[in-house]
């Protein structure tokens, strides 16, 4: 087995370029994330939009379940106790 000397000058030229290399291929790679993470939120946003706007819409009788008007006092599911007015 043949054993390679290579001086200090070609290793530091070698080292310098892979780390150089190295750290362009990195800073790509933070860019995209950073652009991969924009459009991740923006595809929430429109996910939830859709969802939303994707509901069935409520009979009647469903929001009347959910907004019981009666004897002076309204109840509501988002709370826990009815308010009297």
């Amino acid at each position: 087995m043949a054993i390679e000397k290579t001086s200090s000058e070609e290793l530091l030229a070698d080292f310098t370029k892979q780390y150089n290399t190295l750290l362009q291929e990195n800073e790509g790679l933070a860019k995209k994330i950073k652009e991969n993470e924009i459009t991740i939120l923006k595809l929430a946003g429109a996910i939830e939009t859709l969802n939303y706007l994707n509901q069935p819409e409520e009979t009647e009788e469903e929001k009347s379940e959910e907004w019981n008007v009666c004897e002076g006092k309204y109840t509501s599911p988002f709370f826990i106790d009815s308010i009297n007015t």
